[in-house]
């Protein structure tokens, strides 16, 4: 998944502890500010790219993603972190959220035809209009 800077993404940096298990052979990814969001990958690089997507789909519904701490934060707050200092063998880095990019693709739906007029009236693009809605329903639903 090809990523482009932001002029954010320092506010959107997570850091994320590397947890190296030689037993499984594999490395396993934690984010401390992001609580269930785990990764793992079957060496360094693709623990990172799926950490990238960890991210990605874990914060995909959230309007305004928490605040990542800085390491300084994380050892005074986080309550698992004396376990994780003195049990893991691990890397700490940061890795920059990116949400993922839409994928727009077609779907049959049926519809009341006089709702279709009606939607035709006011809009050119069907689809636009309809996701809109949708959304806008969606959001509307606690």
């Amino acid at each position: 998944m090809k990523r482009s800077a932001d002029k954010n993404s320092m506010q959107n940096e997570y850091i994320a502890l590397f947890e190296i298990d030689e037993e499984a052979g594999c490395i396993g990814v934690v984010f401390p500010d992001l609580p269930g969001c785990i990764s793992v990958g079957d060496d360094f690089e693709d623990a990172f790219n799926m950490a990238h997507e960890a991210i990605a789909c874990h914060l995909e519904d959230e309007d305004s993603p928490p605040p990542p701490r800085t390491l300084e934060q994380i050892k005074a707050e986080w309550e698992d972190w004396e376990e994780w200092d003195t049990t893991y063998k691990f890397y700490i880095t940061k890795i920059a959220y990116y949400p993922l990019k839409p994928t727009t693709r077609k779907f049959n739906i049926s519809l009341d035809e006089r709702l279709v007029r009606r939607i035709d009236r006011i809009t050119n693009n069907r689809s636009a209009f309809i996701a809109e809605a949708v959304e806008k329903m969606l959001n509307q639903t606690p």
